[in-house]
Order: structure tokens, then sequence, then C-alpha cells
């Protein structure tokens, strides 16, 4: 192995771990946006707001944390998919309140 590959799956733990917290950060943003929204008397403009940000942090955050690399680049998916169970997880039994 060359010190490259060395260096790209030393990395990967933290790409992991980084890829969770993009992960939380974009479910948990989007968990928040439908709470907001169902009382919202305008939602569309929330929703778009909110999508645009999201995505916008996640991709910059994807790109940061790879730096070209492909194994920090699947470490972080892999980060962002276990975010995904895990907030899914935690945001199953609440409830999303309607009433202003």
């Amino acid at each position: 192995m060359t010190d490259a590959w060395i260096a790209a799956l030393s990395a990967t733990p933290l790409a992991f771990a980084a890829g969770a917290l993009l992960g939380a950060f974009y479910f948990g943003g989007l968990w928040w946006t439908v709470a907001r929204g169902l009382r919202s008397a305008h939602p569309a403009p929330l929703f778009v707001a909110s999508l645009l940000v999201r995505s916008a942090v996640v991709v910059a955050g994807f790109l940061w944390v790879s730096g070209g690399a492909w194994p920090r680049l699947v470490a972080c998916a892999a980060g962002f998919l276990g975010a995904r169970l895990a907030v899914t997880r935690l945001t199953r039994g609440a409830e999303v309140s309607r009433a202003p």
C-alpha cells in the first residue's frame, strides 16, 4: 500500500463520524421543518428554504470530507445513512401537533 492509501484509510473513521453529523443535521432538520410546516399558514417557503439549506450543507460537507478520496466518501455516506436510521427511530414515536 502506498502512503496515500494508508492516509485515506486512516481517515475513514473520522469521515464516518462527519457523515453521521451531516445526516443528523439533514434528517433532524427535515423533522423540524415538517413539524413547523404543519403549523405554518404558508409552509411552502419554509419547505423550499429548508431543502435548499440542508442540501447545500450536506453536499458541501461531503465534498469537503471526501477530499477526492473515495474511501472517505463511502465512509461519509455510511455515516449519513446510519444517522438516517437513528433519526428515524428517535422520531418514530414523536407526535407532531397541528394546533397553532
